[in-house]
C-alpha cells in the first residue's frame, strides 16, 4: 500500500481529526445543530453529523447544482473519484459551466461533511446516500434505477449465464464474474455502441422512454419480440412479476453518461423587467410608507378604548376581523396584515383582563410621539424580523384547525430568512429597476430546491412566503413599483457603504426616507356644505382635534371631514366650548368660516347639557319643566319608563349611559353630571394594556453561534478528542473505545504525585457528583487532602477533582 493510501482518512471522524480549527469552526457554523450541545470529542461530532435529522436539515439548505453533485455521488460508485463524478455531471462530452462550479461545491460540500475523503476516495455520509440513492419506494430525482449487480441479486445463476451468453459475452465460472462481465460491458461506449446498433428499432424506442426515468416499466407474461430482445441481453431486467428496470449503466450510456437531464451549475438570473427612475421610485415608496402609518394609526385609533375580545383559543374572530377590514376600507387578507404588523412591532397587545381584549399598548403612545420616519423604521424593521406570517391567516394548521388574525400558529421560522433574501435579489438590480415576480421565485427554487411538499397541493411555503414579502414590502414602502427603494436598501444594510448593525441601518433608511415624506400641514379649507378638506397630512394635535369634532367621510390625496350635530356633540362631551371650537376653526381654515357651520356650532351648544343625567338608577333634571313635560308626553320615550320626582326632575329605573343614549336618540342634548351636580367631561380616554414586549421571532432550528461560542466549541471538541484518543504509555493495559481507565487508588494517588514533580498531562477517568463519566487529559498541579487540583485541557482552565471520583489514571506517550 502507497503511503498516500495509508495516510487516507479511513472513516469521517478521522477526516474531520486531520481538519484545522478553522476548518471546524466553519463546520458548526454551517450546521448549526451540530454544536447544541457541544460535542465531547470529534467521534461523537462525526457520528451527530450522519444522523438522519441532521443530513435531512443539512441537504435542505443546498442549492440545486450542490444537491445535484450529491445526488451524483448517491449513484456512482462508494468511494468515487473526482473525475467520475465530474463525467456523471458533465456528461462525455464535457460541460464547462460544470467543469467551473464543480470543485468549489465539492468543496463546499466537503467543508459541511457531507462529503468526505480526497479527490481520489470521495466519499457521501452513509445517510445521505440513503436518503438520495434509488430505491422502488424512493425513485431518485436522477430518475436512475439500480446498477446491474443489484437488480440481479435475486437472478437465478443460470439465467444470468443466458443474459451474457446472449449479450457476446463468453461463460464465466460464477454468477459474480458473469455480473462483472456483464456490468464492464454496459460501461464500455463502443461495445455498448455495436451491441445496440442490433437493437430494433422498437426496442431503442423503449430504451429511449425509460432512460431519463422512471426506469420501471410493465411486461406480460409473453412478452413482445422486441421486449425479449432487451430482456435477453439483460437491457432490461425483471425485478418482480410483470415489472422490469432500465439498469443505471444502461441509462447512464444512453444519456452519454450524465446523471441528470439539466444540470443546473449556474444560480438564474434574476433578469430585470421595468426600469424607473430612481427618484420615482424612492418617492411612490415614500408615499406608500405614509399610507401604512396612516393606516396603522387608524387600526390603533379604532381599538383605542379596547378593541375585540381575545378568543378563548387565542387570536381574533373572522366576525371582529371583517368589522375592523370595513372600518379601514381594505379586504380582510390586507387588514389582517396590518393586524400582526402592529402585533410584531409591539403596538397592540391583549390586556391580560378577566374579559380580555386587544388594545394599543403603552409603546403606542411613545411611538406616536416620535417622527414620522421614525415609526416607519419601527415597523419596517419588525416587519423584517417577524416570523408571524399574516399570509397564512384563514387557511388550516396541520390539525385542521383555521388559523385567525392574532392567534396562535402563525410562526414560520423560514419568513425572516425569506424576507431578506428576496430583498437582497432586488437590491443585487441597478437602482429604480424591478424584476419580474416570477424569477425570483425561480432564483428561489433554485437556491432551496430540497423541500417537502405540501399535502394540500399548495406551493411549496418558501415560494408563498417569497410572494408575502414582494407584496408586503410594496405595502410597507420598502419598495416603489416593484423595484427597490433607496430607504429599502438602507435597511437591509445594502447601501453603498456597507452598514454592520441593524439599528444603524434602520437609522440609515430612516434619515434617506424623512425628507421623502410630505410635511403635515397647520390647516385645512371648510366648505359650505359643512365638510373640511385637508389638503395632505395634517399636525398630530389638528388631527386629533379635528377628529374629534368631525366625521371622516372620504380619503385619499386629500382628506374630507364632515360636520354633524353628534360630531359636535362629541367635541362638547370632550370638554370644549363654543367658543373654543369657533377659535379652532377661525384659526386652522385658509377660508372663511361658512355661517352654517358657525350656526350648528351654537345650535348644539345652546341645548347642550340643558338636560342633566346623574345617578337614581338614573335620573334627568332640567331647570325649565316644560322640556321635561315634552319628554313625558314622547311616546318614543316610553322604553325608558321615565316618571317624574318633582317639577325639574324626571327618574328612570336604566343605567345613565342607556339614558343618555336614549335622550340623544330622540333628538336632544343632554350631558352627564356627576354625584356632586358637576357635568362630567367624557373624554376619549384611551384603554391601554400593561407594558408588554414585541412578539419574539421563532427561530428556524439552533440559533447560530458566535465566534466567541465557536472557539470555545472547538477548543472543547480538540480536547475531548485528545483525552479519547490519546496514546497511553507501554506497558499496561488499554481501556476499550469509550471506556473509563481502572486502577486502584494507591496506584491513582502516585501517579497523580509523580505526575505533579514532572509536570506531565494525565489521562483520566472521572465521575461526577450526578453520575456522569467522562475522560480528561489534566496536568495535576497540587495533591493534598484527598483532592487532586489540575490544568483540564477540555475545560482549558484550572479544576479541583475528589481522588474518591477518579476511576483510574493512565500516563500519556510521550508523542
Amino acid at each position: 500500500m502507497s503511503p498516500e493510501a495509508s495516510s487516507a482518512p479511513r472513516s469521517l471522524a478521522e477526516a474531520l481529526r486531520a481538519r484545522d480549527d478553522a476548518s471546524l469552526a466553519a463546520l458548526l457554523r454551517d450546521r448549526p445543530d451540530l454544536v447544541a450541545p457541544v460535542p465531547t470529542d470529534l467521534t461523537q461530532l462525526a457520528t451527530r453529523a450522519g444522523t438522519r435529522a441532521s443530513v435531512l436539515r443539512a441537504l435542505e439548505h443546498l442549492d440545486r447544482f450542490a444537491l445535484q453533485v450529491a445526488q451524483a455521488l448517491a449513484v456512482a460508485p462508494d468511494p468515487a473519484t473526482y473525475d467520475t463524478l465530474h463525467e456523471l455531471l458533465a456528461g462525455d462530452d464535457g460541460d464547462p459551466a460544470v467543469t467551473e462550479a464543480l470543485p468549489d461545491t465539492v468543496a463546499a460540500l466537503r467543508r459541511q461533511a457531507l462529503i468526505w475523503g480526497d479527490d481520489d476516495r470521495l466519499h457521501l455520509v452513509r445517510t445521505a446516500r440513503e436518503l438520495l440513492a434509488p430505491s422502488p419506494q424512493h425513485p431518485s430525482p436522477t430518475g436512475l434505477g439500480p446498477t446491474v449487480r443489484e437488480a440481479t441479486s435475486g437472478m437465478s445463476p443460470g439465467r444470468v449465464q443466458q443474459i451474457v451468453n446472449t449479450a457476446g459475452l463468453p461463460s464465466t465460472h460464477d454468477p459474480v464474474s458473469a455480473v462483472d462481465a456483464l456490468t464492464a460491458l454496459f460501461a464500455d461506449r463502443k461495445r455498448m455502441d455495436a451491441l445496440l446498433a442490433g437493437a430494433p428499432e422498437a426496442a431503442r424506442e423503449v430504451l429511449t422512454r425509460l432512460m431519463w426515468g422512471p426506469p420501471y416499466g410493465q411486461v406480460t407474461a409473453d412478452p413482445a419480440a422486441h421486449l425479449r430482445w432487451l430482456l435477453d441481453r439483460g437491457l432490461l431486467l425483471p425485478t418482480a412479476p410483470g415489472t422490469v428496470v432500465l439498469p443505471r449503466e444502461v441509462a447512464l450510456h444512453l444519456r452519454g453518461g450524465r446523471a441528470h437531464r439539466v444540470p443546473e451549475p449556474v444560480p438564474p438570473a434574476v433578469e430585470p423587467s421595468v426600469a424607473h427612475a430612481p427618484a420615482i421610485v424612492d418617492a411612490t415608496a415614500a408615499g406608500q410608507a405614509y399610507t401604512a402609518l396612516a393606516t396603522v394609526e387608524e387600526l390603533l385609533k379604532h381599538w383605542d378604548q379596547g378593541g375585540p375580545a381575545v378568543l378563548r383559543a387565542g387570536g381574533l374572530s373572522v366576525r371582529d376581523l371583517k368589522r375592523t377590514a370595513v372600518a379601514l376600507d381594505a379586504p380582510e387578507p390586507l387588514a389582517a396584515f396590518w393586524i400582526e404588523l402592529a402585533y410584531a412591532a409591539g403596538l397592540l397587545a391583549s390586556d391580560g383582563a378577566a374579559d380580555e381584549r386587544y388594545a394599543p399598548t403603552p409603546a403606542y403612545d411613545t411611538w406616536l410621539e416620535r417622527p414620522v420616519a421614525e415609526r416607519w423604521g419601527r415597523l419596517a424593521t419588525a416587519w423584517l424580523a417577524a416570523t408571524r406570517t399574516a399570509g397564512l391567516i384563514g387557511g388550516r394548521d396541520i390539525k385542521d384547525r383555521a388559523l385567525s388574525a392574532l392567534g396562535p400558529g402563525l410562526d414560520r421560522s423560514a419568513a425572516p430568512e425569506v424576507r431578506h433574501r428576496v430583498l437582497t435579489l432586488l437590491a443585487d438590480l441597478p437602482a429604480g429597476v424591478a424584476p419580474a415576480p416570477e424569477a425570483v421565485l425561480t432564483r428561489l427554487t433554485w437556491e432551496r430546491p430540497l423541500r417537502t411538499p405540501q399535502r394540500d397541493g399548495t406551493e411549496d411555503l418558501r415560494i408563498r412566503l417569497a410572494r408575502w414579502t414582494l407584496s408586503e414590502a410594496e405595502l410597507l414602502g420598502v419598495t416603489g413599483r416593484g423595484a427597490l427603494a433607496g430607504h429599502g436598501r438602507a435597511l437591509l444594510g445594502a447601501a453603498p457603504e456597507p452598514l454592520s448593525a441593524t439599528g444603524q441601518s434602520t437609522a440609515t433608511a430612516v434619515g434617506l426616507l424623512a425628507p421623502l415624506l410630505p410635511e403635515p400641514l397647520d390647516h385645512v379649507l371648510l366648505q359650505a356644505d359643512l365638510t373640511a378638506v385637508a389638503p395632505g397630512p395634517l399636525l398630530r394635535p389638528l388631527a386629533e382635534t379635528l377628529g374629534v369634532l368631525a366625521d371622516v367621510e372620504s380619503k385619499g390625496g386629500a382628506t374630507v371631514y364632515r360636520f354633524t350635530p353628534a360630531s359636535v356633540r362629541r367635541a362638547l362631551d370632550a370638554g370644549q366650548t363654543a367658543a373654543d371650537l369657533h377659535a379652532f376653526l377661525a384659526q386652522h381654515s385658509r377660508t372663511p368660516v361658512p355661517q352654517p357651520l358657525t350656526y350648528l356650532i351654537d345650535d348644539v351648544a345652546r341645548r347642550h347639557g340643558h338636560l342633566r343625567v346623574g345617578v337614581a338608577s338614573a335620573y334627568v333634571r332640567c331647570d325649565d319643566d316644560s322640556v321635561l313635560n315634552e319628554i313625558i308626553a314622547d311616546k318614543r320615550a316610553a322604553a325608558l319608563r321615565l316618571r317624574r320626582l318633582a317639577p325639574t326632575v324626571l327618574a328612570a329605573p336604566c343605567d345613565p349611559a342607556t339614558l343618555l343614549e336614549g335622550l340623544r336618540s330622540l333628538g336632544y342634548a343632554p350631558a352627564a353630571e356627576s354625584a356632586q351636580g358637576d357635568v362630567l367631561i367624557t373624554r376619549a380616554d384611551a384603554h391601554r394594556t400593561p407594558p408588554r414586549t414585541a412578539p419574539e421571532p421563532v427561530p428556524e432550528g439552533p440559533p447560530a453561534p458566535d465566534s466567541v461560542l465557536l472557539t470555545a466549541a472547538v477548543r472543547a471538541i480538540r480536547a475531548g478528542d485528545l483525552a479519547a484518543t490519546a496514546p497511553l504509555k507501554a506497558p499496561g493495559p488499554q481501556p476499550a473505545g469509550g471506556e473509563l481507565p481502572r486502577t486502584s487508588p494507591a496506584d491513582t494517588l502516585a501517579t497523580m504525585q509523580a505526575a505533579v514533580m514532572t509536570g506531565e498531562a494525565v489521562w483520566i477517568g472521572y465521575v461526577n457528583a450526578d453520575g456522569a463519566a467522562s475522560q480528561r487529559v489534566v496536568a495535576p498541579i497540587r495533591v493534598e487532602g484527598g483532592f487532586v487540583t489540575a490544568y483540564d485541557h477540555t475545560a482549558d482552565e484550572v479544576r479541583t477533582y475528589p481522588l474518591h471520583r477518579i476511576t483510574g489514571v493512565a500516563e500519556l506517550a510521550e508523542d
